[in-house]
């Protein structure tokens, strides 16, 4: 029996790229019937971007801002196929082009895939709503591996984002993302970013909230990068067919 949603991969050599293939291969409905990577890269199984978006329904993209931006051009210009994106590290410029191309196709962007991280934003929002900015502090806490290239991680920012929305206010006004120096004291109801780059380590993310005389502090722990692509390859079958829009992963779990 044909698969009913046909897949392509971008950034098909990279690490996610083959951890996704291998998602995609043991879910049943869904098939790769493409995959592309830079020009420059030299593999048999591999396509031209513009020949692999003629072939399918959706596209994952696990790649950089930059290359993610330009996909969502080529893709809005054809009217399709869906997108699936995962990279992060976006510019202000290259954000803008992908919530463009929503108007025009279905996009599901998250800096995060898994169900894990998801419900701790959750979490995150409702303990930030209880917990008063003015006798609890907020400190997101991010490891990744020595290869990532982009800090604060994308899901480091979603948690942040959590927070403030939990605070209702905006995090661009509350983030404080380097300490260097003398800093003086914290300012109160700021969320500060800690980031570490190192060996092989998948994603570690923590949010605490820290008070006079206790600590809170809600975490998790990604094991395999795996977690993230079969979280990506739901989220490609969930948005074949769908209208244009910008959605993310509390969309497609129903969150």
């Amino acid at each position: 029996m044909s698969a009913s949603v046909q897949l392509a991969i971008a950034g098909a050599l990279g690490r996610m790229g083959r951890a996704i293939a291998a998602a995609a291969d043991a879910r049943e409905g869904v098939a790769v019937a493409a995959r592309f990577d830079r020009p420059s890269a030299a593999d048999p199984d591999l396509i031209p971007r513009d020949q692999a978006l003629g072939r399918v329904q959706v596209v994952v993209d696990f790649t950089n801002g930059e290359a993610s931006a330009e996909l969502a051009i080529q893709a809005a210009a054809r009217g399709g196929p869906a997108l699936v994106i995962g990279s992060t590290g976006f510019t202000p410029e290259q954000d803008a082009i992908v919530r463009a191309a929503a108007e025009r196709i279905a996009i599901v962007k998250s800096g995060n895939y898994s169900l894990g991280v998801n419900v701790l934003m959750g979490l995150v929002a409702r303990a930030a709503e209880a917990l008063s900015a003015d006798a609890y502090d907020i400190e997101v806490f991010e490891a990744h591996h020595r290869r990532k290239i982009d800090a604060p991680s994308g899901t480091a920012l979603m948690l942040g984002e959590a927070a403030a929305k939990g605070r209702a206010r905006a995090l661009a006004d509350l983030a404080v993302r380097v300490r260097d120096g003398i800093t003086g004291p914290r300012e109160t109801g700021t969320i500060g970013f800690s980031v570490m780059r190192g060996g092989g380590i998948v994603g570690e993310h923590s949010v605490v909230f820290a008070a006079e005389d206790e600590i809170l502090t809600l975490s998790h722990s990604a094991r395999d990068r795996g977690l993230f692509a079969r979280g990506a390859v739901e989220a490609a079958l969930w948005v074949a067919g769908r209208p244009p829009g910008l959605y993310d992963m509390q969309d497609v779990l129903g969150f």
